[in-house]
């Protein structure tokens, strides 16, 4: 089984079973990933692999960065990523991750970033209750007392308030892969996944700890 890899999202539509019920899903885009490094708990204190994603140029990426990719391969790579895994040694450098390492049935685990909503009021953000319409009130939508005055004297941190909504780190536990295109590097999820089209998506097959 593969640790994971690294994919972006392409959209949702929906698929018919054999009974005729329709099923929401997601498509994403995974293209190969390499192995680039493997920590081991002697090296590192914890069994890891570390993947690359996103080809690019060797000229666009730092001298550091290169020098990195050297050991595995002569293919740049922009973003990286880890994977928890219980034996490194079974992977190599360059080995190359794809999606014919899933399988229909699989469940995984899916992060990546939720959909950003820019600022928004405590009703929006934290489902406050608002405050009376009528008899002359113009205490609709503000956030009322935030605090005493002389004890304690400020407001403690943590406190919800108006402010950024979403683009936060999600995770979709258990989301069963429903197709697999090894031609076309796709994988069909069921359910929804956080973010919007091109979105990147971490998906693991199998996480520790």
């Amino acid at each position: 089984m593969t640790a994971g890899i690294f994919g972006r999202k392409i959209g949702m539509t929906q698929i018919f079973d054999k009974d005729g019920s329709a099923i929401p899903v997601t498509l994403v885009k995974a293209d190969p990933c390499q192995v680039c490094q493997i920590k081991t708990t002697k090296t590192d204190g914890y069994d890891a692999i570390q993947v690359g994603y996103l080809e690019e140029k060797l000229s666009k990426i730092s001298k550091p960065i290169q020098g990195h990719l050297q050991k595995c391969g002569s293919t740049g790579y922009r973003k990286f990523g880890e994977f928890r895994v219980e034996d490194p040694e079974t992977y190599n450098l360059g080995d190359q991750i794809t999606t014919s390492a899933f399988s229909v049935g699989q469940k995984v685990r899916v992060t990546g970033a939720s959909i950003g909503k820019g600022f928004a009021g405590n009703q929006k953000r934290h489902n406050f209750s608002r405050g009376p319409m009528t008899h002359g009130s113009k205490n609709h939508r503000l956030p009322g007392s935030i605090g005493a005055g002389s004890t304690p004297g400020r407001v403690y941190p943590g406190k919800k308030m108006a402010g950024h909504l979403g683009n936060t780190k999600t995770t979709i536990k258990n989301s069963e892969i429903l197709f697999v295109s090894e031609k076309e590097n796709i994988l069909i999820l069921k359910g929804s996944l956080p973010g919007k089209a091109k979105n990147i998506l971490r998906i693991a097959a199998k996480v520790l700890n």
